[in-house]
């Protein structure tokens, strides 16, 4: 029995972009919980896209797969996250039936041409070969997989530095990168300004990025929680973003079930983390 496999975030930002003036930019949400749970009911939410993160959150490749088994079958996209930019974890992320991979921390040409390699079957790359075994080929009952896999992966790569954003030109000139998406809070450490992501030299270097990608034909996003800055990058061309995670609204949200009606008596002292 044949099995089809979704389409790929590569082709959800052409889709918005053939559109012209009816078409809008992609919002989504981090998924960093490591719960399946709170990934489906994320998924249900009417956000255009997900991202599973593994650089700075609690999961593994069984989490990660049973956040893609949750999520399969809403209509959203999924992008997911490696902790670092290397060929086994990006073999094992895409064996999983990860379509939509965001590589962190690309500085340069050499690096985002490795990421594409690590996603590319020989001779365009270095995939290991194991679709008997995996999920990506539904355990090779997707027909032809083998010779149609680069067509159901994306690669978007994050900018999060001064020397990425110095080399941002050329990275986007790499055959195989669809899209770029800018880090601000790595980038304003990188800057010197750690912490300072709305510092007005950030906002230069992100929409310097948004720039050259719209120049050179090819996606950009950006991370922004919060609305006015993400509105300010969507206004600069921005698109796809990032707006919000679900960690950060539960941490928000029960603080303000907190401070509403947790009210200290006298002489209570509450705790502090």
């Amino acid at each position: 029995m044949p099995f089809r496999i979704e389409d790929t975030f590569r082709s959800a930002l052409a889709a918005e972009k053939h559109k012209g003036k009816a078409g809008r930019p992609l919002a989504g949400m981090w998924v960093c919980s490591g719960s399946p749970l709170i990934a489906e009911l994320c998924a249900g939410s009417g956000l255009d896209w997900l991202l599973i993160d593994a650089e700075h959150s609690p999961n593994g490749l069984e989490s990660i797969l049973a956040q893609l088994q949750a999520i399969h079958g809403y209509p959203v996209h999924t992008l997911v996250r490696p902790p670092v930019n290397d060929t086994v974890v990006i073999k094992q992320y895409l064996d999983l039936g990860v379509q939509n991979l965001l590589i962190p921390m690309v500085n340069s040409v050499a690096e985002a041409e490795a990421a594409v390699a690590a996603t590319r079957y020989p001779p365009q790359g270095v995939r290991g070969v194991g679709s008997a075994l995996a999920r990506a080929a539904r355990w090779n009952r997707v027909p032809d997989y083998l010779a149609k896999a680069n067509e159901t992966i994306s690669v978007t790569v994050q900018i999060e530095s001064t020397a990425a954003v110095e080399s941002v030109e050329d990275i986007l000139k790499v055959d195989g990168v669809d899209a770029v998406f800018v880090g601000p809070s790595d980038l304003a450490a990188s800057m010197g300004l750690l912490g300072q992501q709305e510092h007005p030299d950030v906002r230069a270097a992100v929409e310097h990025c948004l720039a050259a990608a719209k120049t050179a034909g090819k996606p950009a996003g950006v991370n922004a929680f919060n609305p006015d800055t993400a509105q300010h990058y969507l206004d600069h061309g921005a698109d796809f973003i990032l707006v919000g995670a679900d960690v950060a609204l539960l941490a928000r949200g029960s603080e303000a079930l907190a401070a509403k009606f947790v009210k200290p008596i006298d002489g209570e002292t509450r705790p502090s983390y």
